[in-house]
């Protein structure tokens, strides 16, 4: 997966990403007072309101970038119709060519992780078929919890070719309240970062 990115970076001559974290309140009114005409003010209607001001993103800036990173979080405070508006922004994304990396930050233990990985970027067995959940190109994750968190993502990567972001330092004001803290002379994130290397 990493090949196609490197490849839309050069087709577009851009190595920028695009965030898709749509806020309700700088969705522009006209679209807003649209979605909620035909579904009224609730979630069902701030959803297709996110998904029509990311449908016009992506339409206005598809030959310009590689690639996306819609903000799982901007969704999913709109519950069931909040996520079926990532998905749908996903999907189109890549209809469009672009890279779409999800910004996840997911991370935990064992099975769970392991589940994360398969819903963002693998695929899950229901029966004699198949599906690939969310279908991102790339995820990020949160390497904090250790490798076992890491992982599961790493295998489903190479099952399906896909590709993780670790998050190594963050760059939120109050990160260095655990990041930067040393450990035998070194910030934890350095030693993050040698872990990730290996």
């Amino acid at each position: 997966m990493i090949n196609k990115l490197i490849e839309n970076i050069k087709k577009t001559n851009a190595p920028i990403v695009v965030g898709l974290d749509p806020m309700l309140n700088y969705i522009p009114q006209h679209i807003q007072k649209k979605a909620f005409s035909e579904l009224g003010e609730t979630l069902e209607g701030a959803a297709e309101a996110i998904w029509q001001y990311n449908k016009g993103i992506v339409d206005a800036i598809s030959d310009l970038i590689p690639a996306v990173k819609p903000q799982i979080a901007m969704y999913e405070q709109f519950g069931l119709p909040g996520l079926a508006a990532f998905k749908k922004t996903v999907d189109y994304c890549k209809e469009k060519g672009l890279v779409v990396i999800g910004d996840i930050k997911r991370g935990d233990i064992g099975s769970t992780s392991a589940a994360y990985a398969v819903g963002h970027i693998g695929k899950v067995k229901v029966g004699s078929k198949t599906y690939a959940p969310f279908d991102e190109d790339f995820v990020t994750v949160n390497p904090y919890l250790g490798s076992d968190g890491v992982n599961p993502f790493l295998d489903v990567c190479k099952e399906e070719k896909k590709g993780i972001f670790v998050l190594v330092k963050t760059s939120n004001p109050s990160s260095g309240e655990f990041q930067d803290q040393l450990v035998n002379g070194k910030p934890v994130y350095e030693l993050v970062a040698e872990k990730v290397m290996e």
